[in-house]
């Protein structure tokens, strides 16, 4: 027999950062190095067993198109496919890229998600920052933004299955009814991750969460959560119960044994993103990616034993608010991507050792937190 799905709560006011408990989450790294793309579906299957039988609370999926010199899967029908594997976890995309999406399209892949999920799933959003994508679907640079705050303000306003009216020059609706209600009521959470400060305000505005991008530095974040906060307050909505972040994490026995083990992956994976352009998103005068490893890991990457990492999401729970922490523990290199056995271990251990500490120390955050609006209720 299913579970019925959980009712969002409304986000309730508490101080600037109060004491929670912290979930965690395994994000599916599914770049990888020419090969068999069956293969590798089946070895994130496996992860995502082992991430339920850790104590794992969701299993998040990302989107990139023309990902050279990589191979990706596309996240939806991944999802769809690890929802069957998942079970009570929550089923996220981190980001879908929304200004490639028309948002009546955006509204039914996330309510067939939801139900495919039976009510947890998480819509998860993004901007994006590639030029390659952005041309192949012939949207201009003027357009981005514009685009995807239509989806952001379109989309619960289609779950709620009343007519709409709506025009735009991708969008037309004369009293538009969506047939499609999600199963979660009133409707799935929706993150937006966000890089720089104009995106991090647009997430307070316009999302139930901000997803925290894993290539900042913990010093911008800081910066940028108080921005945040403060936008919030601004237009009306009580500080975020849900603290999201998505974050490079491997754990090893021993500090040295796991830096030796993911610094050739992880290294690789950030030459990527410097061919890619990620460091154009983030803050220009703060932080940069194309600088030598030893200047980049930083703060920047959670790697090592795990005490270490316990040590280092305590300081991102006690500096941010953060109360579920997506990791990454995998990444591709140009001939092959982290051993499957590696990853695997890296699960149990931050399963064995390091979720215990973390379970039992203040409320346990929803996943499916909403900021309700006076129509939602």
């Amino acid at each position: 027999m299913t579970t019925p799905p959980p009712t969002a709560s409304r986000s309730g006011a508490r101080s600037s950062v109060s004491p929670s408990a912290v979930t965690f989450g395994i994000f599916l790294a599914a770049q990888h190095a020419q090969g068999s793309l069956s293969l590798r579906l089946d070895e994130h299957l496996e992860q995502v067993r082992a991430a339920r039988a850790a104590g794992f609370s969701s299993v998040v999926a990302g989107q990139h198109y023309f990902s050279n010199p990589f191979q990706m899967l596309h996240p939806i029908p991944l999802l769809a496919r690890v929802a069957a594997e998942a079970g009570d976890m929550y089923v996220g995309t981190g980001v879908l890229l929304a200004a490639l999406y028309n948002p009546v399209e955006i509204a039914d892949l996330a309510a067939t998600m939801d139900a495919i999920c039976h009510g947890r799933f998480i819509l998860g959003l993004g901007l994006g920052y590639r030029e390659v994508e952005y041309d192949a679907f012939q949207v201009s640079r003027a357009q981005r933004v514009p685009y995807l705050e239509e989806a952001l303000k379109l989309v619960p306003q289609l779950w709620r299955g009343k007519p709409t009216n709506h025009a735009s020059d991708r969008v037309r609706l004369t009293g538009a009814q969506f047939p499609s209600r999600p199963t979660r009521s009133p409707r799935p959470p929706i993150w937006l991750a966000a890089n720089n400060d104009p995106a991090v305000l647009r997430a307070a505005r316009f999302a139930d969460s901000w997803l925290l991008n894993p290539h900042a530095k913990r010093s911008v974040l800081k910066r940028q959560m108080e921005l945040y906060r403060c936008e919030r307050a601004r237009v009306g909505k009580p500080p975020a119960a849900l603290v999201p972040m998505l974050k490079e994490v491997y754990c090893g026995e021993t500090d040295e044994a796991a830096w030796r083990e993911a610094r050739p992956f992880i290294e690789e994976k950030y030459r990527t993103y410097v061919e890619w352009g990620q460091q154009r998103a983030l803050p220009a005068d703060e932080d940069n990616l194309d600088v030598p490893f030893d200047r980049l890991q930083g703060d920047r990457f959670i790697v090592g034993s795990p005490e270490t990492v316990i040590s280092e999401i305590e300081q991102y729970r006690s500096e941010l608010g953060v109360n579920h922490v997506v990791l990454r523990t995998q990444w591709a290199g140009r001939e092959r991507s982290l051993d499957q056995a590696k990853v695997l271990r890296s699960i149990e251990l931050m399963g064995s050792r390091v979720l215990p500490h973390f379970a039992e120390s203040g409320a346990i955050p929803d996943l499916g937190t909403v900021d309700l609006v006076p129509t939602d209720r």
